[in-house]
């Protein structure tokens, strides 16, 4: 490409590459950068002028020299007129890129100008004030030697200092154990881990009406006496991982052995060859197959009394012995009482025969998911077929216990061919399994009308839930594992977790199938609203019991401070004084002791008051009986020495 005749003539002619200088080369575009550079070679040329510049396209950074000190001053107006004809006859696109190129370095350079001066002027400004705290702190060191070398030494020191103690502070304290590292600690209170489990309100009303010994649930469970935990597990309501809990959660001096591979686990008293729970995972279905409470209450005395030293499982004929043996000391026996089949008759004749002490518990879910998770579980294979239904001492016939298939199983059943059998036990299975069935004739159903059959087998359920020894609810795991310590004064390792998406949830049903199952399941609709007012209705006066004794405790600490410092401060008012010099030294002795004996009874006498009015509205229609007779008895000598 031709230069312009006025181009020629500023840049002079053109030059002959000196010996050494790089070849000619066949390129235009390298070939006139070569003859720039040598041109930009000759000193006070005007090419020399304008190749000192930066690069083409770029202009000069905010650091660079200025344009004022470089050669040929004089000539500046004729260089920048052979830039513009240069830059004149580049393509408009390309002009344009250079000259946006050249504002982005521009900008660039300008804002690392700053932040370079910025840090500068930072860094000078801190190692003044640290300059002038250590010559303030360390100020007899800097005549022993040079300022900066002790400060710089101690600033290291106290950076490894400070190091050191993190790296201590994590071994001592790892994670968020430690209440100090934990931020929120500092702006807002620990969240209640028990409330709003169910997304639900925090704020609960009772629907029901319990006396206080239906909702104070503490069981002195000994572990190394004769105590038993009979677990009643109904199917699909998270009784598997409830059973899970109970022998690989629970912290306790002898734990359960579990082995792997092996679903069930040696549960040992501690120093015996006996078992403490009866339950799937600890004795294996003993009693059957998901045993109910007429199965549970005939068989478990027998099979503990006869399998005491036994590991292995009884035999199917070994338990229809025992259940048949069973029921017919209970037909046998002479007590005509229509109570005798209630929880606590039961109890006490199992109690009886067999010396232990069998404290029963299970697992109750909401019925119109627990129903579709079981027909979830019967369209994947399951069947139950050895589930025993011993009632009486004997199973129940085929033509009072029908079969709603005809094959091995049920797999890939829909659920409208579920809901339409008559003889399905899916139906109001809870209240089947919670009830007493000797009282209705058992699965014969023309012992009594269906209604009146109906009515005794939701208020047996009811009866035998109340006076279980506890019971959880599959909608409230932290609530069930809080409820669970109290009552057996045994604690979990790790906190329960509550699962939200399950089986049952992933199947969607419209309203009018939801109000189906609804109608089968009536009796298990009542009875777990029934379970659930009162399940929290425990968990509510068990956590208000909590902060009372924690309150209660409190003050007895702060008058026993009380007492102490008024104890102190007399004395040291008596020993001041010269006993000859103050004859009425024990009379203040005296005057002293007896206003803490009045502090302290119309401190206990407020106390046990308080205690009474607090009872009497929780429960208006009970005695209080005991409230009164606890008074005066909660002295203050007495709750200080039992308090130290």
């Amino acid at each position: 490409m031709a230069l312009p005749a006025c181009a020629a003539r500023a840049l002079g002619p053109p030059l002959q590459p000196e010996r050494g200088a790089p070849a000619r080369t066949t390129c235009p575009r390298r070939h006139s950068r070569v003859e720039a550079e040598l041109a930009a070679s000759r000193p006070g040329s005007v090419a020399a002028s304008v190749r000192a510049g930066p690069p083409r396209g770029v202009s000069r950074g905010f650091n660079s020299q200025p344009l004022l000190d470089e050669p040929l001053k004089a000539s500046s107006s004729l260089a920048g007129a052979a830039r513009t004809s240069l830059f004149a006859l580049l393509p408009r696109g390309r002009r344009r890129r250079m000259h946006d190129l050249r504002r982005r370095w521009d900008l660039g350079s300008l804002c690392r100008a700053l932040l370079t001066r910025g840090l500068a002027a930072l860094g000078h400004s801190l190692k003044h004030v640290l300059g002038a705290i250590f010559s303030k702190i360390f100020g007899p060191l800097a005549s022993v030697g040079n300022m900066d070398e002790k400060s710089n030494k101690l600033l290291l020191a106290l950076v490894m200092l400070f190091l050191f103690a993190v790296i201590v502070l994590q071994y001592v304290c790892p994670g968020t154990e430690c209440q100090l590292l934990r931020l929120q600690a500092f702006s807002s209170p620990m969240p209640d881990p028990y409330r709003s489990e169910d997304e639900s309100s925090a704020r609960f009303v009772p629907r029901y009406n319990f006396s206080r010994g239906d909702l104070l649930r503490k069981v002195d469970f000994d572990i190394k006496g004769d105590d038993l935990i009979v677990f009643l597990h109904i199917q699909k309501t998270g009784g598997t991982t409830f059973g899970r809990h109970l022998v690989r959660n629970i912290q306790l001096e002898q734990p359960c052995e579990c082995r792997v591979g092996q679903k069930k686990c040696t549960c040992h008293r501690p120093g015996k060859r006996e078992t403490w729970l009866f339950s799937r995972f600890s004795t294996g279905w003993s009693c059957g197959l998901h045993a109910d409470w007429t199965e549970l209450t005939s068989c478990v005395p027998a099979v503990v009394d006869g399998k005491r030293d036994a590991r292995l499982r009884p035999s199917r004929w070994r338990i229809f012995q025992i259940l048949d043996a069973a029921s017919k000391d209970r037909r046998g026996s002479p007590n005509t009482n229509p109570g005798a089949n209630s929880p606590s008759s039961t109890k006490a004749r199992n109690a009886s025969k067999s010396g232990k002490n069998f404290h029963y518990i299970t697992i109750l879910r909401d019925p119109v998911s627990r129903y579709l998770s079981e027909w979830r579980h019967v369209q994947r294979g399951a069947t139950w077929k050895a589930s025993l239904h011993v009632c009486d001492g004997r199973p129940p016939t085929s033509e009072e216990l029908p079969s709603c298939y005809t094959g091995d199983d049920w797999s890939g059943c829909p659920l409208k061919e579920f809901m339409d059998c008559p003889y399905n036990l899916a139906n109001n299975r809870q209240v089947r399994m919670l009830s007493d069935l000797t009282l209705v004739g058992c699965y014969n159903l023309s012992v009594m009308p269906e209604k009146q059959r109906n009515k005794v087998l939701l208020e047996s359920a009811k009866s035998n839930l109340k006076h279980m020894a506890f019971f959880g609810l599959t909608e409230f795991q932290r609530k069930t594992q809080y409820l669970f310590e109290k009552t057996f004064n045994m604690n979990f390792i790790s906190p329960f977790t509550q699962y939200n998406t399950t089986r049952a949830s992933s199947v969607e049903i419209n309203e009018e199938i939801q109000k189906r199952i609804e109608g089968l399941n009536f009796l298990d609709m009542e009875l777990y609203s029934y379970a659930k007012d009162l399940f929290l209705q425990r968990y509510q006066f068990m956590r208000q019991k909590e902060h009372q004794e924690a309150r209660q405790k409190r003050q007895e600490q702060r008058k026993f401070l009380k007492g102490r410092f008024l104890q102190t401060h007399f004395q040291s008012q008596g020993q001041s004084q010269n006993p000859s010099q103050n004859p009425n030294l024990n009379a203040n002795h005296n005057v002293t002791q007896n206003l803490i004996q009045n502090l302290t009874q119309n401190s206990s006498r407020n106390s046990s008051q308080k205690e009474n009015r607090e009872s009497q509205k929780q429960n208006p229609g009970q005695e209080q009986s005991d409230g009164n007779t606890s008074n005066g008895t909660n002295d203050y000598i007495g709750s200080v020495e039992k308090w130290r």
